[in-house]
């Protein structure tokens, strides 16, 4: 049998970063970052007989306005061992409903850190090339064969659907909270040689010729990120989209490096001293992410590919077993607006990876279709 208890933070610290799915998202530090707008959090264990820890989560909880009602969300969580043979789903979330429920939750949010396909980037642009030539319209990467499907992962999903999880049906990857495909580069086991061979020719010429050009990719101050946002922010005008405030970016900082000094890092890519392509990468212990980026121009300039070889051979030093580009568009559509962000990550010889998704749980039922119909009508 199972237990759930509150864990405090030096214990739940010490489960994470020892977890084969470990993910900034379930990390204390981000806890800390979003009780910044009004989040508050607490972080859970799963005892089994021997008083042994053997699943964890953080829980991240939002007061619903005049109600004494909470929303509570696992980001890229739980983190349990999903294909336990000695332990069902329903072991390990019966428990979590009962917890929840004394806290006034009336509806739970998941999107676990399983991935159930992966395309390749030459499956993905032979069959651009295919699609092109045929002269076929409005494909998607998920008309085109998986290279892997993880049939275990499928299971997971049907039996979340039996236990009476409801997943979101998104007809795009940014139509969720969190992207639901993701582009990730495995670094596992291989020399940075190989690494660099198997991206696109082209990709390899620009980052040569960001080099030839003197473009220079440094780490920055993270005193500095008042440049990195002028950057972010000049971008998203010119794209005509909102872009999070410098005041995000100070706390994140703030927050993620109190944690760890190595957690957050800002690449700078310069070319005549002038600032043409930055990154913000969060780290955790065997994972990077390239989680916000901008350029000088809406333009193909080779100071972005070499700033992500940097970022890439970082990675690889300190032994990271991958590192994750974040969210792409599934169109193979290329006048779709995000069809360029999806092509720019192809290069790079990784997969896309379609994740389980994302789940929502009616802890009190009533209530949760009152607010999903509230928030329908909004």
């Amino acid at each position: 049998m199972l237990k759930l208890v509150v864990v405090d933070r030096k214990g739940y610290m010490n489960f994470v970063e020892n977890h084969p799915l470990r993910n900034f998202f379930q990390y204390p530090s981000w806890s800390d970052l979003k009780a910044e707008w009004k989040w508050s959090s607490e972080f859970l264990g799963w005892m089994n007989n021997e008083g042994k820890m053997v699943g964890g989560t953080n829980v991240l909880y939002r007061k619903v306005p005049g109600l004494n009602k909470f929303l509570a969300y696992i980001p890229r969580g739980p983190l349990i061992d999903w294909f336990s043979t000695e332990y069902s789903l329903k072991d390990w979330f019966h428990i979590l409903f009962r917890h929840l429920k004394q806290r006034n939750v009336f509806s739970v949010k998941i999107d676990p850190p399983l991935v159930r396909k992966k395309w390749s980037s030459d499956s993905i642009t032979n069959g651009m090339l295919q699609f092109q030539t045929h002269g076929l319209k409005n494909k998607q990467i998920t008309d085109l064969p998986p290279n892997q499907v993880y049939r275990e992962v499928e299971f997971i999903q049907q039996e979340l659907s039996e236990m009476g999880w409801r997943q979101k049906i998104a007809s795009d990857s940014f139509d969720t909270v969190q992207p639901n495909f993701v582009y990730r580069l495995d670094l596992a086991n291989k020399g940075l040689d190989q690494v660099f061979a198997s991206f696109h020719p082209i990709w390899q010429k620009k980052i040569n010729q960001a080099e030839w050009e003197g473009v220079e990719v440094s780490v920055g101050s993270l005193q500095d990120i008042h440049e990195f946002h002028a950057l972010l922010a000049q971008e998203a005008k010119q794209e005509q989209k909102e872009s999070r405030d410098i005041e995000y970016f100070q706390k994140m900082v703030d927050k993620l490096s109190q944690e760890d000094p190595t957690r957050i890092r800002i690449y700078y890519a310069r070319q005549n001293d002038q600032l043409v392509s930055a990154s913000l990468a969060i780290r955790v212990n065997g994972q990077v992410w390239d989680l916000y980026s901008a350029q000088l121009r809406k333009t193909d300039h080779a100071a972005s590919y070499l700033l992500r070889w940097k970022m890439i051979q970082d990675a690889h030093a300190k032994g990271d077993h991958t590192f994750d580009f974040r969210g792409v568009s599934i169109s193979l559509d290329e006048k779709h607006h995000q069809f360029e962000l999806l092509k720019f990550k192809v290069g790079f010889a990784g997969d896309v990876c379609e994740l389980i998704g994302e789940w929502d749980y009616p802890v009190i039922p009533m209530l949760h279709w009152a607010f999903d119909m509230y928030m329908k009508k909004r």
